[in-house]
């Protein structure tokens, strides 16, 4: 068994717990219709349901799931999980029977049947804010509020940690120069949120689940929000520890765990490493193979993917949406891609210019 534990907690680190993120959703976007069934889903509950059980039967697991803090997390968590799947599910019966020559579920005549605000919507209310005001009261009955000391400034918590709505960008902290993950990275991924419907115009699936006829905006929707920050959250909420350092989800947290890290930038690799000579004094002389490779990065993977799958899109969208939209899933790609670097070649930066606070 403990060995079993261990072989969880090395699947557990990032660079393999986010490969095994990617495949699930490429599962997820393939076989939506498997996935969607009632069947898999009852299915899915009875197999993870005893290795729950045997999950919470360890102590260091228990204590972190426990924690006042970390409780309503999972159950958002949970919850982004069953919402997921329901909207599948839904999506999965109304492309079914829209290939049927079917209207979708929500067109049926009993599901457009109109009622009054009041008294139907506005009792409703009132019934989900009495059970939410006692389920509150309960949770504050049980729970002890997660109160730390007075602040003091010659203490620090050690980890610590953001709210659980901004751990992903802590945990991108890791990975990317803060003005990077702190800025322009939320920045782009409100303008890509608020883009979508107006690059992906396409009057379908309004008012009813579907994915067969909005394919390229819910996987691009779909990948950022579960990939991209769900993953990210779960990361620094349960696997986080002192230092910020990883811990699987049954090893103690050490405070006086040491990872040995050497991360280098692509420019020491390629002077010094592979030229065996000094880095050059000129700033844009030293990081030309880095701005090389961004540049190459955006240009030569931007044609393939016009090439081989962006044509219907550029016929469809036109060639100011479409380089826009192509721009924003490069950019979003940057992420996993410079996550793998770290993960397997300890890179830090691609192009490292702190002189001018530019560092990629």
């Amino acid at each position: 068994m403990e060995a079993l534990k261990e072989f969880v907690n090395i699947l557990s680190g990032p660079q393999y717990s986010f490969t095994l993120t990617l495949i699930m959703f490429y599962l997820l976007m393939k076989y939506y219709r498997i996935i969607g069934t009632k069947k898999f889903a009852w299915g899915f509950v009875i197999l993870m349901t005893p290795v729950y059980l045997w999950f919470m039967s360890d102590d260091v697991f228990r204590t972190i799931i426990a924690t006042p803090d970390n409780i309503p997390i999972s159950i958002l968590l949970f919850s982004v999980f069953f919402f997921t799947w329901l909207t599948v599910h839904k999506a999965a019966i109304n492309d079914e029977r829209i290939e049927a020559g079917e209207c979708p579920i929500e067109g049926l005549p009993e599901n457009r049947e109109k009622v009054w605000s009041w008294p139907n919507l506005v009792y409703n209310e009132l019934f989900v804010i009495i059970a939410g005001t006692i389920f509150l009261i309960v949770w504050a009955i049980i729970f002890k509020a997660p109160l730390e000391e007075p602040a003091n400034p010659t203490w620090a918590p050690n980890p610590a940690k953001a709210p659980w709505y901004f751990l992903g960008l802590q945990e991108m902290l890791v990975y990317f120069d803060p003005w990077m993950a702190g800025v322009v990275l939320p920045v782009f991924i409100i303008i890509g949120l608020v883009a979508i419907p107006y690059i992906d115009t396409n009057p379908k699936g309004n008012g009813y689940y579907t994915f067969s006829e909005r394919k390229m905006a819910i996987s691009c929707f779909m990948f950022g929000w579960l990939v991209l920050w769900i993953f990210l959250i779960i990361i620094g909420t349960f696997l986080r520890g002192p230092n910020w350092t990883f811990y699987g989800p049954f090893e103690y947290w050490d405070f006086h765990k040491v990872v040995a890290e050497a991360n280098i930038n692509l420019s020491e690799i390629i002077w010094i490493k592979m030229l065996g000579t000094t880095m050059p004094s000129n700033l844009i002389v030293r990081e030309i193979f880095g701005i090389f490779v961004i540049l190459a990065y955006f240009g030569i993977s931007g044609a393939m993917i016009t090439k081989k799958w962006g044509q219907d899109i550029l016929e469809k969208t036109g060639k100011i949406r479409y380089y826009f939209f192509l721009f924003l899933v490069l950019f979003m790609a940057t992420l996993p891609i410079k996550m793998y670097l770290r993960w397997l070649f300890t890179l830090k930066y691609i192009v490292a210019l702190p002189e001018w606070e530019l560092n990629l």
